[in-house]
C-alpha cells in the first residue's frame, strides 16, 4: 500500500515548527505522524505539502489513499479508514480525516461520498498539542513498536521499578533508575543512558541518542534520534539532531531539529500569577490564549541559545534564531534573529549557512542545495516578522 499525507490549515497554525516540514513529519510520541500511519498500515508514504517543501518531502505516485497529516492514528480510527471505499471521504465536523480518490485535490473532495466518523481522535492543531498529547502517544507507539517482541537485556547495575521497559538492539544503560510504573520507557537502537540518570515513564529515547550523567527526566518526554540531553526535562519533545546537554530546565516544551541550548538555559512553564499562558500566533501576529496553565518554550529548527539564557513562560523562538545575553528576551523571537533582551539584529543567511554547514558536518550530513533552498524560502516568508 502507498499513502500520501496532506497538509490542511493546521500547517499554518503550527508555524514556526512547520516552516521546514509537512505537518505529518512532526514527531510526537516515539514516531512522526507519518511513521505511525505507515507502521499501522504497512505502507509506503509521501506528502502533499507546500510547494517549496515538496523537493524534500515529495508525494508518492500511484497513491489513492490520502490521510490528513495532522491526525494521529489509533485502532478505532484505523478500522474506519480501512472500511473506506473508492470515492469516499471520512470526516468529522469540518475535519477531512482521509479519502480515497485518483488524486489529491481538497476541492474535489466535496463531490465524494461522505462518511461521518463518530469517534474521537487526536489532531495536532497548535504547537502546545505536541507536548500535551505526548504521554498518550508514547504509550500507543510503545505498544505498536514492541508488541510481540523481546527487549534487549537491561544491565543489573540499574534499578527498575515496574517492568514496562524496552531496549532495542545496541541500547545501553548503567547505574540509573527507571520508573515505569507511571508509563512505558523506550530506549532506541544504539542509544545510551549514562550513569546516575533518573527517568520516569512515559519516556522515549530514540535511536543513536544519549542521556548524560545525572539527568532528571520526567513523564511525557521524548528525545528524538541523534540527540543529546541532560539536566532537568519535563513533558517535552526534542525532535532530533539537537542538543540540550547541560544543566538547566526544559518543561512543557517542543524543541525542533538542529537546535542547541547552552549550559544553564532555563525556561519558565508557569506564570507567577498562575494565569493561562499565551503563545505568539503567526496567523494573527498576536498572542493566542492556549488555555493552559503550564506552557514553556516552542523552539523551531536551527535555533540556538547561549549559556544562562532565560526564556519566559510561553516563548516562541523562530527558525534559525540565535539568542544570548542577560535578561529575559521577548515572548516571540522572530525567525533569523540575532541577539537577546537588549535587542536584535537580522541573522544574515550567509552567516547562518556557515554555522549550519558545520552543524551538519558533525553528524556526517551534507548541507545541500535542497536544505539551503528551504531555509532561503523561509527567510523570505518571515521577513514581515522582523521589525527590529
Amino acid at each position: 500500500m502507498t499513502i500520501n499525507l496532506f497538509d490542511d490549515s493546521c500547517w499554518a497554525s503550527l508555524r514556526p515548527l512547520t516552516f521546514t516540514r509537512p505537518v505529518a513529519d512532526l514527531r510526537i510520541g516515539i514516531l512522526t505522524i507519518a511513521e505511525k500511519w505507515a507502521k499501522y498500515l504497512k505502507a509506503d508514504f509521501g506528502f502533499h505539502t507546500q510547494d517549496y517543501l515538496s523537493v524534500k518531502f515529495a508525494p508518492k505516485p500511484n497513491a489513492d489513499l490520502f490521510i490528513n497529516g495532522s491526525v494521529c492514528p489509533d485502532e478505532t480510527l484505523l478500522n474506519a479508514v480501512d472500511k473506506l471505499k473508492a470515492g469516499e471521504v471520512l470526516y468529522k465536523r469540518d475535519v477531512i480525516i482521509a479519502y480515497i480518490a485518483d488524486q489529491h485535490d481538497l476541492e474535489s473532495v466535496k463531490s465524494l461520498k461522505s462518511v461521518e466518523y463518530t469517534g474521537d481522535f487526536i489532531q495536532i492543531v497548535y504547537p502546545e498539542h505536541i507536548f500535551g498529547n505526548n504521554p498518550g502517544e508514547i504509550r500507543k507507539d510503545f505498544k505498536l513498536l514492541t508488541e510481540g517482541r523481546s527487549s534487549a537485556n537491561l544491565s543489573g547495575t540499574n534499578q527498575l521499578l515496574g517492568d514496562d521497559i524496552f531496549l532495542e538492539e545496541g541500547a545501553k544503560a548503567e547505574c540509573s533508575v527507571f520508573n515505569s510504573t507511571y508509563g512505558p520507557i523506550y530506549i532506541g537502537k544504539n542509544s545510551e543512558v549514562w550513569e546516575g540518570s533518573l527517568i520516569r515513564g512515559s519516556f522515549a529515547l530514540c535511536d543513536n541518542s544519549s542521556i548524560k550523567m545525572g539527568a532528571k527526566i520526567y513523564s511525557g518526554t521524548t528525545i528524538g534520534p541523534n540527540s543529546r540531553a541532560g539536566g532537568e526535562i519535563n513533558n517535552s519533545v526534542i525532535w532530533g539532531n539537537s542538543a540540550k546537554g547541560h544543566e538547566g530546565y526544559l518543561g512543557n516544551s517542543v524543541m525542533g531539529e538542529w537546535c542547541n541550548i547552552g549550559a544553564d538555559t532555563n525556561n519558565s512553564n508557569l506564570k507567577n500569577n498562575y494565569a493561562e499562558v499565551k503563545l505568539y500566533d503567526y496567523e494573527s501576529k498576536k498572542m493566542r490564549n492556549t488555555n493552559l496553565q503550564f506552557c514553556g518554550l516552542i523552539m523551531a529548527d536551527h535555533a540556538k541559545s547561549g549559556i544562562n539564557t532565560m526564556f519566559n513562560t510561553g516563548s516562541v523562538v523562530g527558525i534559525g534564531a540565535n539568542v544570548f545575553g542577560a535578561g529575559f528576551p521577548p515572548h516571540h523571537i522572530p525567525d533569523f534573529s540575532w541577539g537577546g533582551a537588549s535587542g536584535f539584529d537580522i541573522y544574515k543567511l550567509n552567516k547562518m549557512f556557515e554555522t549550519t554547514e558545520k552543524v551538519f558536518a558533525r553528524k556526517n550530513i551534507a548541507f545541500d542545495e535542497v536544505e539551503k533552498d528551504i531555509i532561503t524560502k523561509v527567510f523570505e516568508l518571515t521577513e514581515s516578522y522582523r521589525r527590529f
